[in-house]
């Protein structure tokens, strides 16, 4: 692989929610309303039942890339020309999601997320990765995207691990 804006990707294991068709391409209203959908099942929509399967999301200045867990599968690919909106839903922090257009015909989507712990980490990314394509930003912009990134988780996990230490520490006592 060259080392090209395209090859520099962020990726995360993540919980697809599903995807929801929806009105309008933007605002938090929707993001809930596509919630709220996803807890119904609607019997002419195989995309709106909620799969709540492990997924891999890819993240690059090219796009999003939603890949089945196991066996890598593309389930989706979302340019991010195409997205309009994203953020974390209100009403429960560990879900997330963006909105794109569709690129064949004039439909917007959904796309859902959980995420445990990264939530707020994935849509501060997404919105870095919008930026920096829409600004055409070198190939150096693209990696200090990405190692910002993965020095917050980095931060993350090193907190989580001083608690587990302390922990452990505590009950050997």
């Amino acid at each position: 692989m060259s080392d090209t804006e395209d090859s520099a990707e962020i990726a995360f294991s993540v919980k697809f929610l599903g995807r929801v068709e929806v009105v309008r391409p933007d605002g938090l209203q929707i993001l809930d309303e596509a919630s709220q959908s996803l807890k119904v099942p609607d019997e002419y929509s195989q995309e709106k039942v909620a799969k709540k399967s492990k997924v891999h999301f890819f993240l690059s200045l090219s796009g999003i890339d939603v890949l089945e867990y196991k066996t890598k599968f593309l389930l989706y690919s979302c340019p991010l020309s195409t997205v309009s909106f994203c953020a974390v839903l209100p009403s429960s922090p560990k879900v997330f999601g963006f909105v794109a257009k569709h690129p064949a015909v004039d439909t917007h989507h959904c796309y859902l997320f959980q995420s445990n712990k990264f939530a707020h980490v994935m849509v501060s990314a997404i919105g870095d990765a919008f930026r920096a394509s829409k600004k055409q930003e070198s190939v150096r912009g693209g990696r200090d995207l990405i190692v910002e990134a993965l020095r917050h988780k980095n931060k993350i996990l090193q907190r989580e691990n001083d608690e587990l230490k302390r922990r452990l520490a505590a009950q050997s006592k």
